[in-house]
């Protein structure tokens, strides 16, 4: 060591023996606990439904033979226990948090499921939030899992960047909506996601048409879909266009989101299973 030495590895270029190893930023399962495909559901901004596509997809995943799992990672703004109909809390084994399960068996942990009342607001900063991910993936016993999707919050914040820089992600998927603006926000998600060396799996648009039951026709309630263009412009391709029906708003608004059963997310679950590791 040199005498003139601060002590401050980061900023030094000298290889010497008291040189410390950069801290461990990564989130690991616990012995016991086995996942083994790690999906994020992300956006740019909020409001374009990123949970309700985190929802479809495990319960299309679920459905076609895959172990399922959902962590909540929104913290400040979880919905998932609700679309699932959970009002259970996670309890604990003396070990591990263990998460609570849907109807149809799939895995789910969210903040929600450790407050005492769901209205209570989470008044964290953002190290905080973080940390709560990291121990969502590392202290919940994970039973042998094929897939897990993370609900993240929308932007490009604390979490997002916790979850990109601590769990092991095998590929992203990107929730738009038809608006003009959303290209934009489409592409910080997707540019963020490269410069972190995140696979991005595709794009899916969600609020893309209506059909009116009175005549069977198709609009475009938020104008026409741009889904097409901006996967084209990123080089990802689009994995589903989700319809406005109010169907899928009550099935979510009661808890019953697995009674959807639907192909709209399809090519999304073929890609997953076609990516190997699971047993589908």
């Amino acid at each position: 060591m040199s005498e003139q030495c601060d002590n401050n590895c980061e900023s030094c270029s000298q290889s010497c023996a008291d040189r410390k190893a950069p801290p461990d930023l990564k989130a690991h399962l616990n012995a016991e606990s086995r996942v083994v495909k790690v999906i994020g559901i992300v956006s740019g901004k909020g409001g374009v439904g990123k949970s309700l596509v985190t929802s479809l997809l495990a319960v299309s995943a679920n459905q076609s033979g895959l172990r399922t799992a959902i962590l909540d990672a929104d913290i400040t703004g979880p919905s998932i226990p609700r679309a699932f109909g959970i009002k259970g809390k996670a309890r604990g084994d003396g070990l591990h948090i263990l998460p609570c399960e849907s109807r149809e068996g799939i895995q789910i942990i969210s903040v929600n499921m450790l407050l005492e009342n769901d209205s209570d607001p989470v008044i964290w900063r953002g190290p905080i939030l973080g940390g709560t991910v990291k121990q969502f993936f590392s202290d919940v016993f994970w039973d042998d899992v094929d897939v897990m999707f993370i609900d993240m919050p929308p932007g490009t914040g604390d979490v997002p960047l916790t979850v990109f820089q601590s769990l092991p992600l095998d590929g992203i998927i990107v929730v738009t909506s038809p608006q003009e603006l959303v290209g934009m926000i489409v592409g910080k998600a997707v540019k963020m996601a490269r410069m972190m060396d995140i696979p991005i799996l595709g794009l899916v648009e969600n609020y893309s048409y209506f059909i009116c039951p009175d005549n069977g026709k198709q609009y475009s309630l938020f104008g026409e879909s741009r889904a097409s263009a901006v996967a084209q412009e990123h080089g990802l391709p689009l994995l589903g266009r989700l319809p406005v029906d109010p169907a899928i708003a009550k099935a979510c608004d009661s808890g019953k989101v697995e009674d959807l059963k639907n192909g709209w997310l399809t090519p999304a679950v073929d890609i997953i299973k076609n990516m190997g590791g699971t047993r589908g």
